[in-house]
């Protein structure tokens, strides 16, 4: 029988030591747990990168799984270390919105608890390198079956950065670029539901950063002829602004954390 799973997501890269640490206080606290590599090339600090790479990938693990990201500049401040559980598994990272794209997008979140009892961490806690001192050790014993309720009280609510809030104006929705792919796909924070009013086929209207686009709404990227633009919801269930066999970024001259508005009828 498989053991529990924890994913790490991270910015760590891959030629220092620091991703092997996380894993070596995992497996030495819990030796049938299997360690799966979400991703460590997260840019450097980008936290709204971070969170869209965990978002779009933990739906698709298993019930309980446990998943780690790091992606943290405010290592060693006031910012909390936190545990979300939700109906399918659990988040756990720093309180600085990299969880939140996530924990926004799980049906079912249950608690969400600052995690604070010394004795599941390391013994010695390293002021810049909580990954290996709280949130691994964390993890492992989670998946061992520590109660949550053990790691600390329950908060009432996380961190909710500006990428991953919805602001809701007369006749408008206004959101984020939470990513651009290697593709030059634009990826908004918008979602199905945001974009529910809309058929497949019809026009919607976005405007990105200063320019205002009439797209057709479509299903796959193909639906139009090679290098005009679309717009659709993505392989990761987000509203996707489009250039069939081009780069939407490129020509638009968008990146991530510009604004998007999207236009409701």
């Amino acid at each position: 029988m498989r053991g529990p799973i924890i994913t790490l997501t991270t910015d760590f890269g891959l030629k220092d030591p620091y991703v092997a640490e996380m894993k070596a206080v995992i497996l030495s606290l819990s030796p049938n747990v299997e360690v799966v590599d979400i991703a460590h090339q997260v840019e450097k600090f980008n936290v709204r990168m971070g969170a869209y790479v965990l978002a779009s990938a933990a739906p698709y693990f298993p019930r309980g799984t446990v998943h780690v990201a790091v992606v943290d500049p405010g290592v060693g401040t006031e910012r909390q270390p936190i545990l979300i559980q939700t109906g399918n598994g659990f988040l756990i990272g720093p309180d600085n919105g990299v969880l939140a794209l996530a924990a926004r997008n799980t049906i079912g979140r249950k608690h969400v608890r600052t995690i604070v009892n010394k004795k599941l961490m390391m013994s010695k806690v390293s002021n810049t390198f909580h990954g290996r001192d709280i949130f691994a050790p964390v993890a492992a014993h989670l998946a061992n079956g520590v109660p949550p309720a053990e790691f600390g009280p329950e908060i009432r609510g996380i961190v909710m950065p500006e990428f991953a809030k919805i602001i809701r104006r007369k006749g408008m929705l206004v959101g984020e670029v939470v990513h651009v792919d290697d593709f030059g796909n634009v990826i908004t924070s918008f979602g199905k539901k945001e974009v529910g009013f809309v058929e497949p086929g019809h026009l919607i209207s976005v405007r990105l950063k200063s320019t205002r686009l009439r797209l057709r709404f479509c299903r796959a990227y193909g639906e139009v002829e090679p290098k005009k633009p679309l717009a659709l919801i993505g392989s990761h269930d987000f509203l996707e602004v489009s250039i069939n066999q081009g780069n939407a970024a490129g020509v638009f001259r968008v990146e991530s954390g510009d604004r998007v508005t999207l236009y409701c009828p």
